[in-house]
């Protein structure tokens, strides 16, 4: 059983576009994505998915329109605008640097501790 992993302030908005480079989705959509590709480690709940893409869409990151889903049921559609996809390139560049960061001071020392 995973337990579960609080999001770090922010990294939601960058998975939430990072799963809309793949192409427009709803929100059910975004959450499973979010949910199989971290193989079932990041669970984003509703009360925070909503919120967040309603804030990336005030930014211009995002923009949404009603459709028909697949079960044929009414469910507003989010996609990428070019305004997100140089916030994710910007937000992917400083995860990139805060995680080599914290894998850097995590692994600090470990040599000197084997010998």
């Amino acid at each position: 059983m995973h337990e579960r992993i609080e999001l770090l302030q922010g990294t939601l908005d960058m998975l939430i576009l990072q799963t809309l480079r793949w192409g427009p989705q709803h929100g059910y959509g975004i959450s499973n994505a979010i949910r199989a590709g971290s193989q079932d480690i990041l669970q984003v709940e509703t009360g925070s998915l909503y919120p967040a893409l309603h804030r990336l869409e005030k930014k211009g990151w995002v923009k949404s329109e009603w459709k028909v889903s697949e079960n044929k049921q009414r469910a507003k559609y989010y996609r990428l605008t070019a305004s997100g996809r140089k916030q994710l390139a910007a937000e992917q560049s400083r995860w990139n640097q805060l995680s080599g960061a914290i894998a850097a001071l995590m692994n600090a020392g470990e040599s000197e501790e084997e010998a």
